[in-house]
Parts: structure tokens; sequence; C-alpha cells
């Protein structure tokens, strides 16, 4: 499985980015992507995830402002992220697992697929 995350970048506070994960080698159409970042000194929080029904759960910190979907053919998942806040800067990673989870999880452990990441950064 590969995972390559696309989109950071620096945005004023307030501002919107979107992310993009693009997936291959997955060897089922069962399977679960998720979204995590983690800030300097601080450990890898999920964020959101989808699965194979494209139901999608958030973690209450972005619930309302950060969006996740896929494009129709579910090899690219993205992270539509509005009113961006400098506690939103943080290192952004795609992760996956060969298993469509429900309900979803957001703990690192049922993610064992995992991108380079992409550093997203909000100035206030």
């Amino acid at each position: 499985v590969q995972l390559v995350e696309s989109g950071g970048g620096s945005v004023q506070s307030g501002g919107s980015l979107r992310l993009s994960c693009a997936a291959s080698g997955f060897t089922s159409r069962l399977y679960s992507l998720g979204w995590f970042r983690q800030a300097p000194g601080k450990e890898r929080e999920g964020i959101g995830a989808i699965n194979s029904d494209d139901a999608t759960t958030y973690a209450d910190s972005v619930k309302g402002r950060f969006t996740i979907s896929r494009d129709k053919l579910k090899t690219t998942m993205y992270l539509q992220m509005n009113s961006l806040q400098p506690e939103d800067t943080a290192m952004y990673y795609c992760a996956a697992a060969g298993v469509s989870y429900s309900p979803l999880q957001l703990g690192r452990k049922f993610f064992p697929y995992w991108g380079q990441g992409t550093q997203v950064t909000v100035s206030s």
C-alpha cells in the first residue's frame, strides 16, 4: 500500500486548505483511510477517517471545520480544512488499513500504512 499526501502549506488564521492523499496497492475494496496530525512536542492524533461505505468520523477538535471526502474512483481522499487556527499547525499524515472499520476508529494502532506527511502552518 502506498499513500502520498499533498496540499500542505502556510495560511493565515481563518483560512482554508485542502489536503489530498493518493492511495494505491489495496488488494480489496474494503479498507479505511484516516487523517492524523502531529504538532511539535505532541503525540500524533487521529482527526478523521472514512471507510468503504463512505461513512466518516471526526475528532471533536476539528468537527464542523474539517471534512473528509473521496473521489468517485475512491483512490484519492481529501481533507478540506476551513476556519484554520494556529493550533491546527502540524504535520498531517494519511493512513490506511485493509479493513473497512465500522464503527470507524481513530487510534494509530488501527492503521498500519502511513504516508510521508505534509506540513500545515497557520499563522495568527
